[in-house]
């Protein structure tokens, strides 16, 4: 009886101690404008420059490629009422065969830019969370909340660490 009654007295403590601690455990949270800092990061007119590079190619292409479709529609409508029924379906084929690889083109392209674009900030992207990641640890941050996304419930004040973490990327 004795053995029992020490052991929930020791487990009583442990409990004791344990409740005591998560009491006294305070939570920091700051927040961060993530557009905000992307917006002023150093690279970003590069960035662009690149990315509006490889749209104006995709749309010279677009392009290249809408001229032959119209010139290809405006010579089957000229011609249309002469050409024997085999030649029209061949043209009409034709046409439509361009058509539909426009519209491929067209989805490819969309897919490409998007891609260029997460290949040309997902370093930009890196360099940002380590900086928030770094900022968190240095100050006892125990979460760092996107201030741009509209995910907070309530608030009763916070921290903005966007500054301190422009100062952990150099940027003024």
């Amino acid at each position: 009886m004795k053995n029992i009654l020490k052991a929930f007295v020791v487990v009583l403590l442990f409990v004791a101690g344990v409740s005591a601690q998560a009491q006294t455990a305070t939570v920091k949270i700051g927040y961060v404008d993530f557009a905000q800092i992307v917006s002023v990061m150093p690279g970003q007119d590069s960035i662009n420059q690149k990315l509006q590079a490889h749209v104006s190619s995709l749309e010279a292409q677009l392009k290249a490629m809408q001229t032959e479709y119209e010139a290809k529609l405006n010579d089957y409508q000229a011609k249309q009422a002469t050409m024997s029924q085999i030649i029209k379906q061949t043209k009409e084929k034709e046409i439509m065969d361009l058509q539909q690889r426009i519209e491929a083109f067209n989805q490819q392209a969309q897919y490409e830019i998007q891609n260029k674009q997460m290949e040309l900030t997902q370093p930009l992207i890196d360099r940002i969370q380590n900086a928030i990641k770094a900022v968190g640890k240095e100050n006892g941050f125990t979460y760092i909340l996107n201030g741009n996304e509209q995910i907070i419930l309530y608030s009763d004040g916070g921290i903005n660490v966007l500054p301190l973490v422009k100062k952990k990327l150099g940027i003024k």
